[in-house]
């Protein structure tokens, strides 16, 4: 009887033993997998992390093409949403903020602006005329945004500076200076370009600047 005993105990110990192992094996498999896994997403979130760094680097050198030498490094850079926010890209120590404004309707495909950060309440309107698409209701908008006083003025004295081309390298810098009010009584400015020195446009509105030859 001990012997069948001890038989019987072998038996069952040699049909176990390999499920043990299987049992073993397949929770080695399993932590292996996850290991590999955890590398395998760590490398993609490196990736990532580097890829939208380059392409944040890539939009902020883009928008401050337009920026003036001396003011490049410390200006602003933002992004504007559809609900005329904007994301701060790239925070700067001085008062000129640059956007990037390609592939937005009716501009050409390298178009980049910089003015004052004070003017960012009027580019976010100038944002929600732009959006409508109908060039007479537009109009009809702005002027009575005019008429009535809730057209955002820009700060007086402030540059605005838009850059736009079919690409870069072919893109020119035209600059102008805001005057809101402005007329050529108070300037002494003309109203049209034909002296060929700077002369006041928009005179009398909140959208009165001074444009500057050659730009």
């Amino acid at each position: 009887m001990l012997v069948t005993g001890y038989r019987m105990k072998t038996i069952v110990d040699s049909r176990c033993s390999p499920r043990l192992t299987m049992k073993k094996n397949d929770t080695n498999r399993e932590q292996t997998m996850i290991k590999t896994l955890t590398i395998i997403l760590s490398m993609l979130g490196t990736s990532n992390l580097a890829l939208a760094q380059a392409t944040d680097a890539e939009s902020i050198e883009r928008a401050l093409a337009a920026a003036p030498r001396q003011m490049h490094d410390g200006a602003t850079v933002i992004k504007w949403k559809d609900d005329l926010t904007y994301e701060t890209i790239k925070k700067g120590t001085n008062h000129l903020v640059c956007y990037d404004r390609s592939g937005e309707p009716g501009r050409q495909p390298f178009a980049v602006q910089c003015t004052s950060d004070a003017n960012l309440a009027r580019v976010a309107q100038n944002r929600k005329f732009e959006a409508i698409t109908d060039k007479t209701k537009r109009q009809a908008e702005l002027n009575a945004a005019e008429a009535n006083g809730t057209r955002v003025k820009p700060e007086f004295g402030s540059v605005w500076l838009d850059m736009n081309g079919p690409d870069q390298a072919h893109a020119r810098i035209h600059t102008t200076i805001a005057m809101p009010g402005a007329t050529t009584q108070s300037t002494g400015l003309p109203e049209g370009p034909g002296k060929g020195g700077a002369w006041l446009m928009n005179p009398g509105t909140t959208t009165a600047h001074i444009m500057t030859p050659g730009s």
